[in-house]
């Protein structure tokens, strides 16, 4: 039994819509030691790109740190813009004995933000998300690049 059997830290976000190129989305989660990554883009006929990879304790310290240091767990989804047709994105975390489970419509870009019901709660959101996406991307880069002896 390894000490992620016993860690109920949990992340998992998705961002994604229903458009003319089908539905487009982009996932990732992790669990148990275990980074799971997922992109369709039907764009340009592009396929399913789905990556998995374990990582060791530093890489979930850093991602918990990222979390809890970003306070997302002390935010309400209420007031933030629905999903709409423009897409929608999707945040579950548990971390500790919080557990939060957020829907809100894509971000486009900050003056989405400042002319929302919650500006402060959504931006602290769309920068934990932000921060999120800079990591998942960098390890999945490096992972799938790297070539051993």
């Amino acid at each position: 039994m390894t000490s992620y059997d016993n860690d109920p830290f949990y992340l998992r976000y998705y961002t994604g819509h229903s458009g003319k190129h089908g539905h487009e989305f982009l996932e990732f989660e992790y669990s148990h030691g275990r980074l799971r990554y997922a992109n369709n883009s039907n764009y340009r006929n592009d396929s399913l790109i789905r990556k998995e990879m374990w990582v060791g304790p530093l890489v979930v310290k850093e991602l918990k740190r990222i979390v809890e240091s970003s306070e997302i767990t002390k935010e309400d989804d209420t007031n933030w813009p629905k999903k709409n047709i423009v897409g929608k994105q999707e945040l579950e975390i548990r971390v500790g004995n919080d557990h939060i489970a957020f829907e809100t419509a894509k971000i486009g870009s900050l003056v989405d933000i400042q002319d929302s019901d919650d500006p402060e709660g959504l931006r602290v959101f769309y920068y934990l998300v932000q921060d999120l996406k800079c990591l998942i991307f960098s390890l999945i880069s490096l992972h799938f690049k790297i070539k051993p002896i």
